[in-house]
């Protein structure tokens, strides 16, 4: 048995690498497969992703665009709403367009929908990204409709309420699972986390044993404690017994919420301000403002016109 204390990191260097790299990286979470990552693995394994329809994981890369054409078919595309895009006016015929690989995908295989802007945005995207579009037929250009890429830097220069909306980013937290059944409610996010269903904590990358977060709630030296502790070793006792018989997704049936998992939490910076302004909050439940407080503290110090 391990006991570890909770922690976050940032991702802003993670963002600043190609869609691929980014979505490998967070998508082996789940399986804590990390290990596999070399410097050819990024578009085998998000091809798999894309061809096997594991669309949460292609949230993981998110992507600005400028979109420059005639204002008549702005109308056109603001009366389609397309789904899971952040959109603002750049100039009159030019829009801000933000989203996922996942929200692009899903425009190109609506190939019947009216809006050119946004064929024209998955268009570009599957120019440049084949590998995330090869299960679907061809999609031709948008007339009328010029698309580039912005870089993040760009992203970052922008006045703080586009920015704020623009501007992703992602955070892995290693907590206990009742920090993440929390975590999960905030709906905007996007979330891939480590799966005690297909993890077998009795392999040797786990150290053949089960990792748990130290409880916030009891002193080190103190009888609860201790309860704890002894409660944590009965529980992997159980586990590790189960795992000689049953599958992971069985055996996790008895690993209790003090369970360490990791989890990358995934959106625009305006999001991560109204997580905040809930998750510090003095009602807001011990463990999370653990994590919290200083995470907020970080983004503050990195982002002071968006947070403070």
């Amino acid at each position: 048995m391990r006991i570890i204390a909770p922690s976050f990191t940032i991702l802003d260097e993670l963002d600043r690498q190609s869609l691929p790299v980014r979505i490998e990286y967070c998508g082996r979470i789940c399986y804590k497969s990390e290990h596999r990552i070399d410097s050819d693995s990024a578009i085998p394994f998000v091809r798999k992703m894309a061809f096997n329809g594991h669309n949460s994981v292609l949230e993981m890369g998110v992507t600005t665009l400028v979109a420059t054409c005639d204002p008549r078919l702005i109308g056109i595309f603001f009366s389609h709403q397309p789904k899971f895009l952040h959109i603002d006016w750049k100039r009159v015929d030019q829009l801000l367009i933000t989203g996922s690989i996942r929200a692009f995908l899903e425009v190109y295989r609506a190939a019947s929908i009216p809006d050119h802007i946004s064929r024209a945005c998955a268009w570009f995207l599957s120019r440049r990204h084949p590998y995330f579009f090869e299960t679907t037929a061809p999609l031709n250009d948008a007339n009328g409709v010029t698309v580039e890429k912005m870089e993040l830097d760009e992203v970052e220069q922008l006045a703080p309420p586009i920015c704020a909306k623009h501007r992703f980013l992602a955070v892995k937290f290693i907590v206990n699972r009742a920090v993440t059944h929390e975590l999960v409610r905030h709906r905007p996010c996007s979330f891939l986390q480590e799966s005690q269903r297909y993890c077998r904590y009795s392999a040797d990358k786990f150290g053949n044993e089960v990792t748990f977060i130290k409880p916030v709630f009891f002193e080190a030296e103190s009888e609860e404690f201790s309860l704890w502790k002894q409660s944590m070793a009965a529980m992997e006792a159980q586990y590790l017994r189960l795992l000689q018989t049953s599958s992971p997704q069985a055996a996790r049936t008895v690993l209790p919420n003090s369970c360490k998992t990791e989890i990358i939490v995934y959106t625009n910076l305006l999001e991560w301000k109204h997580i905040l302004s809930l998750r510090t909050s003095p009602a807001a439940e011990p463990s999370m403002r653990e994590v919290m407080i200083p995470l907020a503290q970080e983004l503050g110090r990195r982002y002071p016109a968006v947070f403070c």
